[in-house]
Parts: C-alpha cells; sequence; structure tokens
C-alpha cells in the first residue's frame, strides 16, 4: 500500500496568526502588562515610545497573558523582555529569529514576538532573519532601526547612511546601508510595513496587523536615537515633513503633499516617478494593492528614498502557509502512518487467519 504525504495547509480558517492562542477569561489591564523593572533607556530615546505602543496594543489582542512570548538579541531595543510582563527570551546576539522559530514551530498556541535592532537583525543576524521571512514562520517581528549601534556606543550600523561620520567610521562610512523593508520584500516576507516610533496611531496598526497576519510579519520602526544619532529621521517628523511623507493605504493611489502630487509609472522606461496629480493621466497613476502576489512594485515603493520621499504603512500583505503550520502537518502525517503501520503489522502477525481464493 502506497501512502502520500497531504499537502493540505493546516492553518486556521482566516489565516488568522492569533487563531490558536487561548483567549483572555477576562480583559487584561494595561497595567498588567507592564514589570516591575526599572526601563534603562537613554532619556528621549525611541525607544519609550515603542514600549509604550506595545504595552498599549497587547490588551486589545485579548490573548492569555501567559501565552504571549518576547524574543530579544542583543542590543539597546533587546532590552524589551525585561520591561513586558509575559514570558520573555533575551537571546544571543542575531539569533532572536532562530529561538523565535523554534518556539512557534512547536507551540502554536504562542503569540511571538521579535524585537531586534539594526545591528543585531542586519549584521550578525542578517541570515537568520531573512530564512525566518523566507520560510513565513508565524512570528512578529518589530526592528527598531535607529542607523546606528547604540549599547556599544555609537558605531556605524547596517543602516547607517553612506559617509556617516561615527567612532568606527572617523572618515565617513563607506558601506552601501541595507533598506530593511526592501531586504523583507526581497526574501518574500508576506508582511511588511514601516511605521515612525513617535507615530502612536500609524505604528498601533502596523503592529495589530502583523500580530494578526498567519506568517512572518516585520515592522520597521524608525526610530530615534538621541545620544549617537539625533535627528536621524528628521525627514520624516514635523508637519513640515507632510510633503515628502507617503501613507500608502491598500487600493488607493500613491500620493503625497495633501494628494497634489502622486506616483506615476513611465511609460517608456516603467520607472516610478513623482508627478503634480492634476496634470497626471489616471490610468498612468499607480495605484497600491498591498495583497499583490508579486513584490515588485511594494520593492519599488520602498525605494522612493532616492526620489526624497518616506514611505509608511502596510508594503505587503499576502497570504501564503506558514512554515510552523506545513512543519507541524508533516510530523502529524508522519504519526498517523506510524500508527496505521502498527495495526497492519499487528493484523499480520496477530492470530487470526483467512483464505483468500
Amino acid at each position: 500500500m502506497n501512502a502520500t504525504k497531504s499537502t493540505q495547509s493546516t492553518a486556521p480558517a482566516g489565516h488568522d496568526g492569533l487563531a490558536c492562542v487561548p483567549l483572555a477569561d477576562q480583559p487584561v489591564p494595561r497595567g498588567d502588562y507592564v514589570s516591575d523593572a526599572q526601563v534603562r533607556w537613554c532619556p528621549g530615546c525611541g525607544d519609550y515610545s515603542i514600549l509604550a505602543t506595545f504595552l498599549g496594543l497587547l490588551p486589545k489582542l485579548g490573548l492569555k497573558r501567559e501565552n504571549t512570548v518576547v524574543v530579544s538579541g542583543i542590543g539597546c531595543s533587546s532590552r524589551f523582555p525585561y520591561y513586558v510582563d509575559t514570558y520573555g527570551i533575551h537571546s544571543i546576539h542575531g539569533r532572536a529569529p532562530a529561538i523565535a522559530t523554534g518556539l512557534a514551530t512547536v507551540r502554536p498556541d504562542l503569540n511571538v514576538w521579535v524585537i531586534t535592532g539594526d545591528g543585531d537583525a542586519l549584521s550578525i543576524g542578517g541570515n537568520h532573519l531573512i530564512h525566518a521571512l523566507r520560510r513565513n514562520v508565524n512570528l512578529t517581528i518589530i526592528l527598531f532601526n535607529n542607523r546606528i549601534y547604540g549599547l556599544t556606543k555609537g558605531q556605524y550600523s547596517p543602516t547607517s547612511p553612506a559617509g556617516t561620520i561615527t567612532k568606527s567610521s572617523p572618515k565617513g562610512s563607506l558601506d552601501l546601508p541595507f533598506d530593511p523593508v526592501s531586504l523583507a520584500l526581497g526574501a518574500e516576507a508576506s508582511f511588511v510595513a514601516r511605521a515612525l516610533d513617535t507615530d502612536r496611531a500609524g505604528l498601533t496598526e502596523a503592529m495589530e496587523r502583523a500580530a494578526r497576519h498567519r506568517g512572518a510579519a516585520l515592522i520597521e520602526v524608525m526610530q530615534n536615537c538621541v545620544i549617537f544619532a539625533d535627528g536621524t529621521w528628521d525627514s520624516a517628523r514635523g508637519p513640515e515633513t507632510e510633503s515628502s511623507i507617503v501613507r500608502l493605504a491598500d487600493g488607493e493611489p500613491v500620493t503625497w503633499a495633501g494628494g497634489t502630487k502622486c506616483l506615476v509609472r513611465d511609460p517608456a522606461t516603467g520607472e516610478l516617478t513623482p508627478a503634480v496629480t492634476a496634470d497626471a493621466a489616471p490610468e498612468q497613476i499607480v495605484v497600491h494593492r498591498e495583497s499583490a502576489s508579486d513584490p515588485s512594485l511594494a520593492f519599488g515603493l520602498s525605494r522612493l528614498d532616492r526620489l526624497g520621499l518616506t514611505p509608511v504603512g502596510v508594503f505587503r500583505a499576502v497570504d501564503r502557509p506558514a512554515y510552523d503550520d506545513e512543519a507541524r502537518a508533516q510530523v502529524t502525517w508522519i504519526e498517523d502512518r506510524a500508527k496505521r503501520a502498527k495495526v497492519m503489522q499487528k493484523l499480520l502477525v496477530g492470530p487470526d487467519s483467512w483464505t483468500i481464493d
């Protein structure tokens, strides 16, 4: 008898990333998620606003507190597990995605978050990050990007702009920096978003959507380091920056500056270029489709910095099988096959006999 593996996905209906996590018997107040550890970040650090947003989100998810786990690597951001009164793992440099992968695979009843920084995730942890995204493990990854190594006192990081003068690059960094969103899209991540640390509403929406997405979700948070990289994201802060902030909305034209400017695709070259909305042909204006199976347009949007623009919001949100769901399905199939084999073996060597004509 030949047995074949079932290819049916075991993902819960609706591909809800929290579908397997037990709900709390009664609402859990925000205060229950606040640990008694002293928060030890520099005054004015963007990490404070990210933590506050996170603590405000957890009660909204309605989950049992003991079924949330925060896994971090090494860096200023990686102190996060100490400040949240849930289960947490302060792991080793760059390896948080690998540890979280194991946790998510064996415990589908857990809401697993990965907290990491631009140095932790994109330097020593680069391979772990891209493979977690490629595999589509059911994790929510928050990448704090302050474009500097803060904990080790101000060396340039994989996201520092070329020419950045730091203690480790006194004549200016020579490296071409990573764009975390472009990197995630290149790794075929199924959910990718970007938010600003001080934009409470935008960050909350990105976090909640990422948490409810089944599969690997990455949020880049543009975060300020007041000591070693103060002002690195000034281009995205304040009322005067509204002329360069592109707020992505699914199914809507890509516009900015109060809708007076838009993104068009050059019919000759296919390149994305800005235009005055009133002068653009409607069929040329780019419409954002976060659920598009091809990530090419989302990748193009992630490169708008070359035009002096800063896109924020959800770049991509697509459904595809989660690695941990598929891994558990394989184990179940093998266990079921072994049980069937034992039943057949017992029948063959048992005391009963029969005659076949």
